[in-house]
């Protein structure tokens, strides 16, 4: 029976409380915004029949009823994902301040970059890992979540630890002035047809990746290189305007880095997040599929 009165206004407090916390931890896991604000809202209607009484830690309690409905509807969309056409990237996230700014390991835990990596891992050990290396919770908290012993979680957490540690690039704090100003040198650049400009700016295996889903058009493959992004990126500046003449080009921040994002008739297009490492731009995801875009515009807060 669904508990009520002040009880019911208590199980709201605490779950408002820690919305921050467990949307991070179902976005980290899923990738996706949106369907971690649907685990969230059936999580929790499962946590308003709980008997707070039999309640110990609240924070261990929600983080653990949440990685389970995240690793649902992960297991659920598991199909879509083999299907789906072209690169697959995680839904950008657009923050209500910049939560990050002040913590190195929840701003690189929320980057488009180490999203991407979790994407090599088992639903289960990516759980693992962002449970363990980004909340900081211990093993048996972790087993309850994902219903594996302690020791298994300790093997499954060291293995993700490697691979995520080989995998990664390693770099300092983002100096958010700096990259600001090479996005905007960018912007410049790509805008004027200025290739030699855009190179300057790029690294040498420079990537373009693109994420269309089959319902926009798109480059199907990832781009790689200096002088073939820069091309790709100038024939698209060029190209765009004469295709849809009200397009407009506005600069915000995602998963805290620079993204750029084109509007047209007052609806996202399109946008793209720019990836910059000592002082050359090293990744752009783009995002086209207007399933990922219909929510981007939607601040939420996240903590750890």
């Amino acid at each position: 029976m669904t508990t009520t009165g002040s009880t019911g206004g208590e199980h709201a407090e605490r779950f408002t409380h820690l919305r921050p916390l467990l949307f991070t931890i179902a976005y980290e896991i899923l990738g996706s915004a949106t369907e971690s604000d649907d685990v969230l809202q059936d999580s929790y209607l499962r946590w308003a029949d709980v008997d707070l009484a039999t309640v110990r830690d609240t924070k261990s309690y929600l983080a653990a009823l949440v990685t389970r409905q995240a690793l649902n509807a992960r297991r659920e969309s598991a199909r879509r994902r083999e299907d789906y056409i072209g690169p697959w990237l995680p839904e950008p996230l657009l923050l209500t301040e910049d939560d990050a700014s002040t913590d190195l390991v929840l701003s690189e835990s929320v980057s488009m970059a180490m999203l991407v990596l979790l994407e090599t891992l088992t639903p289960d050990e990516r759980a693992v890992f962002v449970l363990r290396e980004v909340f900081g919770f211990d093993y048996d908290e972790i087993a309850s979540a994902v219903g594996k012993s302690a020791g298994t979680v300790r093997q499954m957490a060291h293995r993700a630890r490697e691979h995520v540690h080989a995998r990664r690039r390693r770099f300092g704090p983002v100096d958010a002035k700096w990259t600001a100003q090479i996005t905007d040198r960018f912007l410049t650049a790509a805008h004027t047809g200025d290739v030699e400009g855009l190179l300057s700016l790029l690294a040498p295996d420079v990537t373009w990746t693109a994420d269309h889903g089959g319902k926009a058009r798109a480059i199907r493959r990832p781009v790689v290189g200096a002088k073939k992004v820069a091309a790709l990126i100038a024939q698209f500046f060029r190209a765009a305007p004469q295709a849809v003449p009200d397009i407009r080009f506005e600069t915000a921040t995602y998963n805290g880095a620079p993204a750029v994002i084109a509007y047209s008739g007052g609806r996202v297009q399109g946008m793209f997040l720019v990836e910059v490492i000592e002082g050359k731009i090293t990744n752009f995801y783009a995002v086209v599929n207007p399933d990922k875009l219909g929510g981007i515009t939607v601040p939420r807060a996240i903590s750890r």
